[in-house]
């Protein structure tokens, strides 16, 4: 017995309604073609004398940012034609964008392009709006994954772009009604991150001016207030998904964190017992710091460890562990140390290393603190700061709740499941 139901088919994008078709998506496009591939610094120029090139930069999942921007000369514009685009186009990242395609907004009226893949929809046949979504969707996005396996860049082939399989409505309207609904949902999303962005910016504001020295502040050395205890120096090849040890290592401080590590909504890795038999385990308040990065602003990140309950926890490879004197600095202010006034400046001096800057122990023992001198002031920096942190932590989760619903609406819409017309 056939699982399709009545009046839908099995096709190449999966089950959709028997009056739609499944069509290559070269054969809605007046346009498809790779716009330049080569180096453009020798034509970069200022943006009042130039034109705005379109990087990989510039597309941000269904997004287009403009931040970090270059523009090309008038003469290189010119010249190279085929990759000029207008507001309208579909543009697709080459490199690294599992063929995550981008619309050209109706603010940008003529750009060129690099290292993009440049699609003009012939809006006779179908909306541009919702041939962006149907892009991409799950089901064309799996295809585009299949062209890009064994390519060992990822370089997404142009060919096998134009070949790709679009689900298409019988009418002009229901494609309409459908990239209308999932362009609500992107709004919605797009609000939600703006606001995410404003209040980020308001805590960082409000931290520069909470952490900025006040008088009666003291100045202490990290010496004087911090032990600083054995760490671990296992490899990732060490560490396992199940154990009675768990296992902090320094990439994961840089990648997964910021300032703090809340043990109760983390997951970590384990090691073999018998390999970090000496090491002790972390205890709430604790400063883990990684003591190596790639660039300076990466360096010395540090997480302090919060809700750590009877789990045991080691601090790993390339990291330092600082347990601290808790008459002098609260649970809770130790986490945003790198943003207490003169300190990145400082570990910025005493780094050593060319591609990767490290701080011993030795120099980070002397670095000096301004801190406030009791613990019921630092606490109320605490407070002030983690109530912000919860706001933004309540936003981030709503953002992850509406972009899930948006998936769970382009998979019902782009596959006919649900119809709005």
């Amino acid at each position: 017995m056939s699982n399709i139901p009545e009046g839908y088919k099995q096709t190449e994008v999966g089950v959709i309604p028997e009056d739609w078709i499944v069509t290559e998506l070269a054969d809605l496009c007046s346009k498809l073609n790779v716009g330049f591939v080569g180096i453009c610094e020798p034509y970069f120029t200022d943006e009042a004398n130039g034109i705005l090139l379109i990087r990989t930069g510039n597309l941000h999942e269904n997004d287009f940012v403009l931040e970090g921007s270059r523009f090309v000369t008038t003469e290189f514009h010119q010249r190279n034609r085929k990759s000029q685009v207008i507001a309208g186009d579909i543009l697709i990242a080459r490199h690294g964008s599992s063929g995550n395609a981008v619309i050209v907004p109706d603010y940008i009226k003529e750009a060129n392009t690099l290292n993009i893949v440049i699609l003009r929809i012939n809006e006779k046949k179908v909306s541009n709006y919702y041939s962006v979504y149907a892009i991409n969707s799950l089901a064309v996005k799996n295809q585009v994954y299949n062209s890009t396996a064994g390519s060992t860049q990822g370089v997404i082939n142009t060919k096998a772009i134009a070949k790709l399989k679009i689900p298409l409505p019988p009418t002009q309207a229901e494609q309409t009604a459908i990239a209308t609904a999932l362009n609500d949902a992107d709004a919605l999303i797009s609000k939600l991150e703006k606001l995410i962005a404003k209040k980020r910016n308001i805590k960082r504001g409000a931290m520069q001016e909470l952490l900025k020295p006040k008088a009666g502040w003291e100045v202490k050395k990290l010496g004087e207030i911090f032990k600083f205890l054995n760490t671990a120096n296992n490899s990732r090849a060490d560490l396992a998904e199940s154990g009675e040890v768990e296992y902090i290592h320094y990439g994961d401080i840089h990648t997964r964190w910021n300032c703090f590590l809340d043990c109760s909504k983390n997951e970590l890795p384990f090691i073999d017992k018998a390999k970090v038999n000496s090491i002790p385990f972390l205890e709430n308040g604790d400063l883990v710091i990684a003591d190596a990065s790639e660039d300076y602003e990466g360096l010395a990140t540090c997480v302090e460890i919060k809700n750590i309950e009877k789990r045991k926890i080691v601090a790993g490879l390339h990291t330092l562990l600082l347990r601290g004197d808790k008459n002098i600095m609260a649970d809770g202010f130790k986490g945003y140390l790198r943003n207490y006034h003169g300190v990145k400046d400082t570990l910025i001096r005493l780094s050593t290393g060319v591609s990767v800057f490290g701080i011993s122990k030795t120099n980070l023992k002397e670095v000096e603190v301004s801190i406030p001198p009791t613990i019921e002031e630092q606490t109320h920096i605490v407070q002030i700061l983690s109530d912000m942190d919860a706001e933004i932590e309540a936003l981030e989760n709503k953002l992850e709740k509406y972009k899930m619903i948006k998936q769970g609406m382009m998979q019902n819409l782009l596959t006919g499941k649900i119809r709005l017309v």
